[in-house]
């Protein structure tokens, strides 16, 4: 096959004229920073959601943080989440000084493993964190009996979830808080960017708090006609708000979110059928229950072939791809902090030196696909 000139990255964002003139309409505004435009945009995820609140902030990372936070943990808590996920989530456990406990996944989806989770269950479990992987909902019914059972907060990671749906209910309508990312490989963007939505109300004014320094009013409501400047601090905070500059970006991208996911669904179905008869790569499950996939990511698993050689050969022909992720448990700190029992993660440990993201991204077009696929074909059929 012909090796195209121009690379195909893994992943880059779908900007038009639409989120040009928000940012610029933004920019003309005389107000760029978090306020009237950033509460449009946390509205608009309580009307996708059915949340009844929404915080909108500058990463995933940051609500994950506040999440935490306002859980008040304490040394030798302890949050169960699988290991198969993004290291910002153990990086904010271990910052709260508490312990993450992992329970393994679903190879084939590599959703958690909700049959392992009660066993992993002890006095001192304060959250579950559920992944969305990919795209692909967990199963909340059985997460949110447990979580009701122990009495345990659930926290839904749903950095991959916009757009996915479990039984009819989108990601973040379960009753519990889930945490959005919109960084710029997300389904929707902001540049940077997080969201959570809730339902409580005292958790949702606590986190409003901590956003912006602990100061119990926003800047905007301080500084507008008939404001007062003037504030107090209940106590102390963060600085992790969304600037009204990047929510324009988000509420653009937010009009567009159907249309942009119906995009990755369509490449996604074309992977699935352009490799359904490739030897040595398994491609992506999905889960049995009733679901909407968002399809953030296109995950395969390279078989009898040197991952690593796989990724060199793709570069070769002018294509990117990802890793999603490394294991949380093989990292070097989390190996010194904890002692991980590897032989309660067999699936992980199967899945993480075999995991490769295809390009998916909604500006590709049907020639991108089926370069990438030939590829693949062509790299395997000389392995």
């Amino acid at each position: 096959m012909n090796i195209r000139n121009d690379f195909l990255p893994f992943s880059r964002p779908s900007i038009g004229e639409a989120e040009i003139d928000r940012v610029v309409n933004c920019l003309k505004s005389g107000w760029i920073t978090t306020g009237a435009v950033c509460k449009e945009f946390e509205d608009a995820f309580c009307g996708l959601t059915g949340a009844g609140k929404a915080v909108a902030l500058n990463s995933a990372t940051a609500g994950m943080h506040l999440m935490l936070t306002a859980l008040d943990l304490e040394p030798g808590d302890e949050v169960i989440t699988p290991s198969m996920t993004f290291a910002s989530t153990i990086n904010m456990i271990a910052l709260r000084r508490a312990k993450p406990v992992f329970v393994d996944i679903e190879y084939e989806t590599l959703n958690l493993n909700t049959e392992l989770i009660e066993e992993a269950i002890t006095p001192q479990t304060k959250a579950i964190i559920p992944v969305h992987f990919a795209g692909a909902p967990a199963d909340m019914d059985k997460i949110s009996e447990l979580a009701d059972r122990y009495s345990i907060m659930v926290v839904e990671d749903a950095a991959h979830a916009v757009g996915c749906y479990y039984k009819g209910i989108h990601a973040g309508g379960f009753g519990h808080p889930a945490i959005f990312s919109f960084h710029p490989i997300k389904n929707i963007t902001t540049g940077e960017g997080g969201m959570i939505t809730l339902n409580d109300v005292a958790l949702e004014k606590k986190l409003r708090l901590l956003r912006f320094h602990g100061i119990e009013r926003d800047a905007w409501k301080r500084y507008g006609k008939g404001g007062n400047p003037s504030y107090d601090i209940i106590e102390p905070g963060y600085k992790y708000n969304l600037p009204d500059l990047l929510a324009a970006l988000g509420l653009a991208q937010f009009e567009r979110w159907k249309e942009l996911n119906k995009r990755r669904c369509q490449w996604a179905m074309l992977y699935l059928d352009e490799l359904s008869d490739v030897k040595g790569i398994e491609l992506p499950g999905v889960p049995p229950y009733d679901h909407i996939h968002a399809w953030h990511l296109f995950i395969v698993k390279i078989k009898d072939y040197p991952r690593d050689l796989f990724m060199q050969k793709l570069s070769e022909y002018n294509i990117g791809y990802g890793l999603h992720f490394p294991p949380a448990h093989t990292l070097s700190y989390v190996d010194e902090k904890y002692y991980v029992d590897e032989s309660l993660l067999p699936q992980t440990n199967r899945a993480a030196d075999k995991i490769l993201s295809l390009p998916l991204f909604p500006d590709m077009t049907r020639e991108d696909v089926q370069y990438v696929c030939e590829a693949v074909r062509e790299i395997l059929k000389n392995a």
